[in-house]
């Protein structure tokens, strides 16, 4: 029996170290594409100078974080890349949680041909399991993640999902801390340690260096 992770209420830290390990599932065509969650980060709303919603900015871009935990917040970056967001914390709070890395486990072929199909460099249909989902904007291309996703409930009603695969959040052992990526603009907040990643694994977007 499926089983749907719904702690979603809680501040963003807590629910993407809890994130860490759960499976999240886009249906697609009617085909599950899914993998296993191994990196996050964490945005804090109001105070966070890295965050879509500092200083309670509201726009018609970022307004699906001002909703109720447990729904998907899609954005548009660079002119050309998706990102998705799990929005936590409670109605109004503008938090949420950035996907930044899945291990893929199901429908591997199909977003294979979904990342091929990009073009340029990305035009291979032998890409290593490894390097499908090893980033925000590449596990959105491989699950087919954009715009018309955003609002989504995460509730198993809709096209997204997220699986409790985990009864409890991964240890403290096994999760590596670090500062987020690609947030140089937001001065002393760029070194906050909010990204979160499972210890060891070969699917991170970026390596963490350990024992340094």
């Amino acid at each position: 029996m499926t089983v749907l992770f719904d702690r979603f209420e809680d501040d963003p830290v807590t629910v993407a170290r809890r994130l860490l390990g759960q499976r999240i599932v886009r249906t697609l065509d009617g085909e599950r594409l899914a993998g296993t969650i191994v990196e996050v980060e964490a945005y804090l709303g109001a105070m966070d100078r890295a965050a879509h919603t500092f200083g309670n900015r509201r726009t018609a871009r970022n307004e699906a974080m001002y909703l109720p935990g447990g729904h998907a917040y899609v954005y548009f970056t660079y002119g050309m890349h998706f990102c998705l967001n799990v929005v936590c914390g409670a109605v109004d709070e503008g938090v949420a949680v950035l996907i930044r890395a899945i291990e893929p486990t199901e429908g591997i072929e199909t977003m294979r041909a979904r990342r091929a199909a990009r073009g340029g460099r990305g035009r291979r249909r032998d890409w290593p399991v490894g390097a499908l989902c090893s980033g925000p904007a590449k596990l959105t291309q491989a699950l087919g993640i954009d715009r018309d996703l955003d609002g989504t409930p995460l509730d198993g009603t809709g096209p997204l999902a997220i699986e409790r695969r985990r009864q409890r959040r991964l240890p403290d052992r096994c999760i590596l801390t670090t500062p987020r990526i690609g947030v140089s603009y937001a001065g002393a907040w760029a070194d906050r340690p909010l990204r979160f990643c499972v210890a060891g694994s070969p699917f991170l977007s970026r390596p963490v260096a350990v024992g340094i």
